[in-house]
C-alpha cells in the first residue's frame, strides 16, 4: 500500500505579463518544479491555474470609461439604480465609478445586515434594539446615519456606505442609499436598474422584470459584447472582475477557454501522461470567524478539461470501521472494494456512500485557492497528485 495520499504543490512561475506565452510558461514551470521537488508527472494528476494570470496574459481588461460608455449605450437615463452590490473595494468600487460617470444620480440599494457573501453593513445588536425586521423593514439613509453609521468592517475598518458615497461624490454624481432585502423597493426610486449581486442575480432580475420597469440589466450584461474594441466577457461581463489600476479592471476568464486542452495536449506530448487541467478563481469556502464567504466570482472554475466533470461518491471509512470492528488493513481494503462495486445499486444510505456532493472543480479550486494564497507566494499554478486515489490503491 502506498502511504502517501493527496499532495498539492504551489508552483512558482516567472512574472506573467500581457502578451506572454502562458502555455509555455506553465509547462516549463511545472517540469522544472518536478525536478526541483523530485516528483513525477502521473496520469490523473491535476494542474490548476489561477484565473488572474490567464486574463493578464490575454490582456482581457476594460477601462472605467469603457464600462461607462457601455452603460450609457444601454441605459437612456440620468438616474440608475444599483441593486445589491457587493461591499468590496476590489470587486465593486471600479464598477460603481463607471456607473457614476454614466449618470447624474444613483440610488444604491443594499441588502442588510450583510451583502451576499457575508460582509456586514451594520451591527445586528442595533437592529434588535430598534426592533427592526430585515425581512420586511426598509432603512432609509437618515435612519442609517442616526442609528447605524458607526459600523466598520472588522477587517478593512471601513464603513462601505461612506466609502461608496465618497467615491460617487468625487465623480460629481448625486447618490442616495436605502437598505432593503426586497428587490422591488428600488423601483420606487428609479425604473432603470443594474442588478449587481452575483449568485442570485437571475432570481433577482426575474422578480424585477415582472414589475413595471424601463430597463433591468445584470452585471453579466455589461461589457459582454465581442464586437467592442476593448476587453469583454461574453458569458460573465463584469462578474468576477477585479481592479487592476485606478482606471482599469481585469475581467474574469471566458467560459470553456480552450487553453486547458492545449496545456493538457502539450503535457501529453512531452510526458506521455494524461493529466487534468483547470482554471480556478475564488475557492468556495466560508470563513468561520467573520462568516464571510470567499466566492465573489460567479463560479469557482470557468474552464476545465472534461475529466473533471462530476462529483465524488466517496465512502466514509469511519462508518465502515465503526460498523466492522477488529478489521485488518487488508480486510478494510476488501470491504472498500465491495462498497465501490455496490455503488451502482439502489442503496442511498449517505453514511455508507459518502460525503456532501460537491463538484470536483469546486473542491479542487478551493484547495488550489488555499495553496496559492493572494499572490504573495508567487505560485499561480497548483499541481495536485493522488487526488483520485483511494485507501485501497
Amino acid at each position: 500500500m502506498n502511504n502517501i495520499g493527496t499532495i498539492a504543490r504551489g508552483i512558482k512561475t516567472p512574472l506573467i505579463k500581457e502578451g506572454d506565452d502562458l502555455i509555455e510558461i506553465i509547462i516549463d514551470s511545472v517540469l522544472k518544479a518536478s525536478k526541483d521537488g523530485n516528483f513525477e508527472i502521473k496520469d490523473n494528476d491535476v494542474l490548476a491555474i489561477t484565473e488572474s494570470v490567464v486574463s493578464i496574459s490575454q490582456g482581457n481588461y476594460v477601462t472605467i470609461d469603457n464600462i461607462k460608455d457601455d452603460i450609457k449605450s444601454k441605459f437612456k437615463t440620468d438616474h440608475i439604480g444599483v441593486l445589491f452590490p457587493m461591499l468590496s473595494r476590489n470587486r465593486f468600487s471600479g464598477i460603481l465609478k463607471a456607473i457614476a460617470r454614466a449618470s447624474k444620480k444613483i440610488t444604491i440599494q443594499l441588502s442588510y445586515p450583510f451583502d451576499e457573501v457575508g460582509n456586514g453593513i451594520l451591527y445586528i445588536e442595533d437592529l434588535k434594539k430598534l426592533n427592526i425586521n430585515p425581512y420586511q423593514d426598509i432603512i432609509n439613509e437618515l435612519t442609517y446615519q442616526k442609528h447605524f453609521a458607526h459600523f466598520v468592517h472588522p477587517f478593512t475598518k471601513l464603513n462601505m456606505i461612506d466609502y461608496y458615497r465618497n467615491l460617487c461624490e468625487k465623480e460629481n454624481v448625486e447618490v442616495e442609499f436605502i437598505l432593503s432585502n426586497n428587490p422591488t423597493t428600488i423601483l420606487e426610486y428609479t425604473k432603470n436598474i443594474i442588478v449587481s449581486n452575483v449568485h442570485k442575480r437571475n432570481e433577482t432580475k426575474k422578480i424585477l422584470v415582472n414589475e413595471p420597469h424601463d430597463k433591468v440589466l445584470s452585471l453579466d450584461e455589461i461589457v459582454n459584447d465581442e464586437t467592442n474594441k476593448h476587453g469583454f466577457n461574453k458569458t460573465f461581463g463584469l462578474l468576477g472582475s477585479n481592479i487592476a489600476t485606478k482606471e482599469k479592471l481585469k475581467l474574469f476568464p471566458s467560459l470553456n477557454d480552450p487553453i486547458v486542452y492545449k496545456i493538457q495536449k502539450k503535457i501529453k506530448e512531452i510526458t506521455k501522461k494524461d493529466i487534468h487541467v483547470m482554471i480556478y478563481g475564488d475557492g468556495a469556502f466560508k470563513d468561520p470567524v467573520s462568516g464571510i464567504w470567499e466566492l465573489a466570482d460567479p463560479l469557482v472554475s470557468p474552464s476545465f478539461t472534461k475529466g473533471l466533470l462530476g462529483s465524488p461518491s466517496e465512502i466514509k471509512l469511519k462508518y465502515l470501521i465503526d460498523n466492522n470492528k477488529n478489521l485488518t488493513n487488508e480486510e478494510l481494503k476488501d470491504l472498500i472494494e465491495k462498497e465501490i462495486a455496490n455503488k451502482s445499486s439502489h442503496d442511498t444510505d449517505d453514511k455508507k456512500l459518502g460525503t456532501t456532493p460537491r463538484m470536483y472543480v469546486d473542491l479542487l479550486g478551493s484547495l488550489s485557492d488555499l495553496i496559492s494564497g493572494s499572490g504573495e507566494k508567487g505560485t499561480p499554478i497548483v499541481y495536485i497528485e493522488n487526488y483520485f486515489s483511494s485507501y485501497s490503491d
